[in-house]
């Protein structure tokens, strides 16, 4: 598929863009340790050039945190479209100024930031909106484009399916555009409170203000792993009176338990929806889908999967549908990526369902309002869902133990040789190779 999908976007050529996702070198040869991909299942630590100033509006950031995503596990399955071997990953990342361009007057060299997922121009109409996901002139992807009919913002470390720019599991990283893509941290947040603010704290509550939570809802959560498990903090935090929580992963459930929610396990159950009904007569008001498309239930999808009749699985999207009362609202978080088959579009229509599709989430909206308003307050603490700490030189054997959920891993706190000691109340540094056997 990749070598496909690499000839047909170069045949196709490259959309223009106000920034480019190729990066001048240090001059003096210097290199970096950064995660990048060489295939399915293959991913490696290799010594890198390390980025320079390429753009007057460039920074570079000397990597302090770094993280695995579960959108990362599509790019390590070699899911996503366009990859290309010896592509840098990762879209999650924070850490300190090393180098300016002489366009940038807002930062100075050693002031801790937080870098967005997406690289937005900060000028389009999308971007003058704060839909910094949606930037009409970072990504050059002409495949995108035709596929989805436009095209979303420039990522980092996600293919050249959204641009091609080298991603965060690195120990340097090149931020085009850095005014706009970066955000001030203050002294006084850890950066294990500030990391999460690249992605899974906005995307998550994007996914919940977007899809309408309000005072009294009863909300289903479909995956519980970190964005599921935010999601249900944040309804909460919105008013929802009840929350279902659906998964199978026994750690998850217990976890969603603590938290006050009522669990299904799919694995036990034969219909989910039909048990939504028992708990909830007359349906849920609204559902959101936080799991992901790569891991098909029935034995139908898994062999059209397999024989690539198609590229996603609308298995959890028929479960909400059935789940949600007549009007009621259904939000995809999760990252779809091209067609499906058996999709329930007649009971979408006859009941009158809002299904949303939340799209990446525009990080630029949420970030100050989520910084601000509750990690500075203490609303909102990102620690809870930190279950291990690891260095950046055992990323390929924690992609490896994250895919198969070894040791109870969910989100991980990425290391480098720049980090500072962990905070109180965040996990310690471990190996691996100690906790996945």
């Amino acid at each position: 598929m990749q070598a496909a999908a690499n000839i047909v976007q170069s045949q196709l050529g490259k959309l223009p863009t106000v920034v480019q996702p190729e990066y001048k070198h240090r001059q003096d040869g210097s290199t970096m340790k950064a995660l990048a991909w060489f295939g399915a299942t293959d991913v490696r630590v290799i010594d890198a050039p390390i980025p320079d100033i390429t753009e007057p509006d460039d920074v570079i950031v000397k990597v302090t945190g770094t993280t695995i995503c579960g959108s990362d596990l599509h790019l390590y399955h070699g899911e996503i479209m366009a990859l290309q071997k010896g592509d840098i990953l990762g879209h999650e990342f924070m850490g300190v100024i090393d180098r300016i361009g002489p366009n940038v007057k807002n930062f100075t060299i050693g002031q801790r930031v937080v870098a967005s997922f997406q690289i937005a121009c900060g000028k389009c109409r999308y971007c003058k909106e704060g839909l910094s996901s949606f930037c009409d002139n970072t990504n050059n992807s002409t495949l995108q484009n035709y596929m989805y009919g436009t095209r979303d913002a420039g990522f980092f470390g996600y293919s050249h399916f959204t641009g091609g720019f080298p991603g965060g599991q690195a120990e340097y990283v090149r931020v085009p555009l850095g005014e706009v893509n970066l955000l001030a941290i203050p002294n006084d947040v850890s950066d294990e409170e500030a990391l999460y603010l690249s992605d899974v704290l906005p995307t998550s509550y994007h996914c919940v203000v977007d899809t309408g939570v309000q005072e009294g809802d009863t909300v289903g959560i479909w995956g519980l792993g970190p964005i599921g498990q935010c999601c249900s903090r944040w309804a909460k935090l919105k008013g929802a009176s009840r929350i279902i929580a659906i998964d199978h992963v026994p750690e998850r459930l217990q976890r969603a338990k603590e938290q006050g929610c009522e669990v299904i396990d799919f694995s036990m159950v034969k219909d989910v929806s039909q048990k939504v009904h028992e708990m909830v007569p007359g349906g849920l008001d609204v559902a959101l889908d936080c799991g992901t498309f790569h891991e098909p239930k029935s034995l139908l999808h898994k062999g059209m999967k397999m024989l690539m009749l198609e590229t996603d699985v609308p298995e959890t999207a028929n479960e909400m549908i059935m789940s949600v009362r007549k009007m009621g609202r259904c939000g995809l978080i999760a990252a779809y990526a091209g067609f499906t088959n058996g999709f329930n579009i007649g009971a979408l229509m006859e009941k009158g369902v809002r299904f949303i599709g939340n799209g990446q989430a525009p990080v630029h909206k949420y970030w100050k309002e989520i910084l601000n308003d509750y990690i500075m307050t203490g609303k909102f603490d990102p620690k809870f869902m930190i279950s291990h700490r690891a260095p950046l030189e055992d990323m390929a054997k924690l992609y490896a133990a994250f895919d198969k959920r070894k040791g109870g891993v969910e989100k991980v706190f990425v290391e480098t040789r720049f980090s500072s000691p962990p905070s109180d109340g965040a996990p310690k540094l471990s190996r691996v190779d100690d906790w996945a056997r």
